[in-house]
């Protein structure tokens, strides 16, 4: 009865109560108000929710961006987490979106991107790929800014 083939193997990211769900995090070379900033200016919003004009960061708050992700927030802790409402235009629910800031050494954040209550494995993927490109253009925003910080020093 131990025998591994027998044994159902459960899809990966797969919750006993809410479905498909991934995380994705990176530590960055910025302070979590930094962060903060980022995450929620124009620029930084449009990685994450796409064009979104009018949004105050209160909970409760609900956007819907020109790209055609809508949502809600839930929980607002400046400088450290966004709970969220998260659904693109063609999915069937919402999903549940944590965002958090973990300070670690000084001048470095953790970002963190936690999604659940994704319908599927393809859509597990899917999100994977987006999150990470997200961290991506973060960390490309934050070497630039960087960048740009040497060279006026010289």
């Amino acid at each position: 009865m131990g025998n591994s083939q027998y044994t159902a193997q459960k899809p990966v990211g797969k919750t006993a109560k809410s479905g498909f769900q991934i995380g994705v995090r990176r530590t960055l070379p910025i302070s979590p108000e930094q962060a903060w900033a980022y995450l929620t200016s124009l620029e930084g919003t449009r990685l994450w929710m796409g064009t979104v004009t009018n949004l105050t960061w209160n909970e409760g708050d609900c956007f819907a961006s020109a790209e055609g992700v809508s949502g809600e927030l839930r929980v607002v802790k400046t400088l450290s987490q966004l709970r969220l409402k998260w659904e693109r235009e063609d999915w069937a629910k919402p999903s549940t979106l944590q965002i958090r800031l973990l300070p670690g050494k000084p001048g470095h954040t953790t970002i963190s991107f936690h999604q659940e209550h994704l319908e599927d494995e393809n859509t597990r993927e899917e999100m994977k790929v987006f999150w990470e490109n997200v961290l991506r253009e973060i960390k490309l925003h934050c070497d630039n800014k960087l960048s740009k910080e040497l060279k006026a020093d010289e």
